[in-house]
């Protein structure tokens, strides 16, 4: 303490090394690089034209049945918009609608995702879901008022892109307030960010409403989730 009273920087060089902890950006991947998405879903699209093999579902099953199981609880209305943010082959899309939600858009930055996106919805007879080649990142005008936003792995990316992914999250920030309407909720899966990360990234903007149980694992005595699953309400 000085001899004003005020403690020395300790307490505050704890508080901004936790503040870093939780800040801390990972390693630059080529999995956040739209080339790289572009290659795989080229390759998955040529794949469903040859044998109607619609691809990976990101996170797999399970996540899609949880985010599902969560719209219900909530009594989220069928008629809401749900907007998809990063929707690949658009599976979630087919899931959703078959569980008789009517107002879904896809987006996606990879035009060959957008088109295997239509084809596999076209094949499950789903015309009336909407799916666009959008940079979610650009905030287009016709992008706003969704009641839902629901991400599975698109921050995630963002979050791995080697040019830039401090101003990537915060244009992901800027584009989420500018899609979702005040109240709306927003439901973000990720397997690089842990619950701590998350909270503290959206904690300006947007109120924490419930975590959604994943898989679990036990390592060194301590249990951990490989998967994390939060659910936000837009605040402003």
């Amino acid at each position: 303490m000085d001899s004003n009273g005020v403690p020395h920087g300790n307490q505050d060089t704890t508080k901004n090394y936790e503040e870093q902890d939780l800040e801390q950006d990972f390693r630059s991947s080529e999995l956040g690089t739209k080339q790289y998405w572009d290659g795989a879903y080229q390759r998955e699209l040529r794949t469903y034209k040859d044998i109607g093999d619609v691809g990976e579902i990101w996170f797999g099953e399970e996540s899609m049945n949880r985010l599902i199981k969560f719209l219900r609880k909530e009594n989220v209305e069928t008629d809401a918009a749900i907007l998809d943010v990063g929707t690949g082959n658009g599976i979630l899309l087919v899931e959703l609608a078959k569980s008789g939600f009517t107002n879904l858009t896809g987006i996606d930055y990879s035009a060959a995702a957008v088109e295997l996106a239509k084809n596999v919805l076209e094949q499950e007879g789903l015309s009336n879901v909407k799916v666009m080649e959008v940079d979610f990142l650009s905030c287009p005008a016709n992008l706003t008022g969704f009641d839902v936003c629901m991400d599975k792995g698109t921050f995630d990316a963002i979050s791995l892109n080697p040019d830039s992914t401090v101003d990537g999250k915060a244009h992901y920030l800027k584009a989420l307030q500018w899609a979702l309407r005040k109240g709306g909720l927003f439901v973000i899966t990720s397997c690089n960010w842990t619950k701590e990360q998350l909270l503290h990234f959206f904690k300006q903007e947007f109120e924490f409403h419930q975590e959604l149980p994943t898989p679990s694992f036990m390592f060194g005595g301590k249990t951990g989730h490989s998967v994390t699953a939060l659910v936000f309400k837009r605040l402003h």
